[in-house]
């Protein structure tokens, strides 16, 4: 489906919104007081990939560390700020690139105002953040527990708090453990608004099923074109939420670069070893820059046959031989030796 368009916000020297590419972000588990530490790891997620980073700002001592951090790094820094609108200010002070806060946990409209001036003046968005885990108590009590409904109507609420002094410079995020609710509130607030919109499920667990929740939650939205920028949480070491990320956005179609590469699960008409071919194929991949879709079929049924739509491609013939194809037509037969080194090269060509 086409993407939702929204609004676009500049968070340091990205994009996100309208046209941009769909931001990947992550979130440091250092103690953020430890510039050196964080710093490292900010390090380490931007050369995997990460476009965006947050940081927990829970006191004073980890405020102060933010300038130490910002000049380290390279990609937009984000403070993650709850409950003491100090905080928020003197993050704003250290030259972070984006807060993220609820307004409505922050103490009167005087502390919302002060937090909203001091980022009108430096131009800092602001990302309403609504957890399912930590609603007002009167929308719990109105809607009988935590809906897509009362998700919906926090938001709303806190951005009427930021409107009334002035401030729309916002990005939102609505999210919960449940995957079916962080969807549907999701959907409901994209088919009303044009703020940015970063999504993602909350609390997954561990790698394997995070990955599978956030899959199901994530990958939906961004399969019906809602989403500008995504944050995968697993209960791991940060580095991999961004290649968790990068899948998801592949798998949804919504990867600006890279293969996505497709491959039949194989039956009695297979016509030569493609689960070891895939396996050994799959990181030759990663380094290709260009978009496209690249087939790896059993035999002459699925390709090109089912995979005509495929940009390249190659699929078993028998007797040793396989078909490279390129846009559905077949454009020479190889040994079956030859799959491998002779795909990739015409991967290499398309990708200069």
């Amino acid at each position: 489906m086409e993407r939702k368009k929204t609004r676009e916000v500049k968070i340091g020297n990205v994009r996100i919104g309208a046209d941009n590419p769909i931001a990947i972000q992550s979130m440091t588990n250092t103690k953020t007081a430890d510039a050196v530490a964080t710093v490292e790891q900010i390090d380490r997620l931007t050369a995997a990939g990460c476009d965006i980073v947050r940081v927990a700002v829970p006191d004073m001592e980890s405020a102060r560390a933010l300038s130490a951090i910002k000049k380290g790094i390279s990609i937009p820094l984000v403070a993650d700020i709850h409950f003491d609108w100090r905080l928020a200010l003197a993050a704003v002070e250290a030259g972070v690139d984006k807060i993220r806060l609820n307004p409505g946990n922050i103490g009167g409209a005087e502390r919302v105002r002060a937090v909203a001036e001091a980022c009108t003046e430096r131009n800092i968005p602001i990302r309403i953040g609504v957890n399912g885990g930590s609603l007002e108590k009167e929308l719990l009590a109105k809607y009988g527990g935590v809906t897509p409904e009362a998700m919906c109507e926090s938001a709303e609420g806190h951005i009427r708090l930021l409107n009334d002094w002035g401030f729309d410079n916002i990005c939102v995020s609505m999210k919960s453990s449940d995957v079916g609710m962080t969807v549907a509130a999701n959907l409901a607030f994209a088919a009303k608004y044009d703020y940015p919109l970063h999504i993602g499920v909350t609390e997954t667990g561990s790698p394997r099923v995070g990955m599978l929740k956030s899959a199901a939650g994530a990958g939906s939205l961004l399969a019906l074109g809602v989403g500008d920028t995504v944050r995968i949480s697993l209960t791991d070491d940060p580095v991999a939420e961004i290649a968790a990320a990068r899948d998801i956005l592949r798998a949804a179609d919504r990867l600006e670069t890279g293969v996505n590469l497709v491959s039949c699960p194989t039956c009695a008409r297979t016509r030569f070893p493609l689960i070891e071919t895939v396996k050994k194929l799959e990181p030759m991949l990663e380094g290709v820059h260009r978009r496209m879709t690249v087939a790896v079929m059993g035999c002459e049924v699925n390709g090109p046959g089912e995979a005509k739509e495929a940009d390249i491609g190659v699929a078993g013939a028998g007797n040793g031989e396989a078909v490279i194809f390129k846009a559905g037509k077949v454009l020479r037969r190889i040994r079956e030796a030859d799959i491998i080194p002779e795909l990739m090269a015409e991967i290499r060509e398309m990708d200069r």
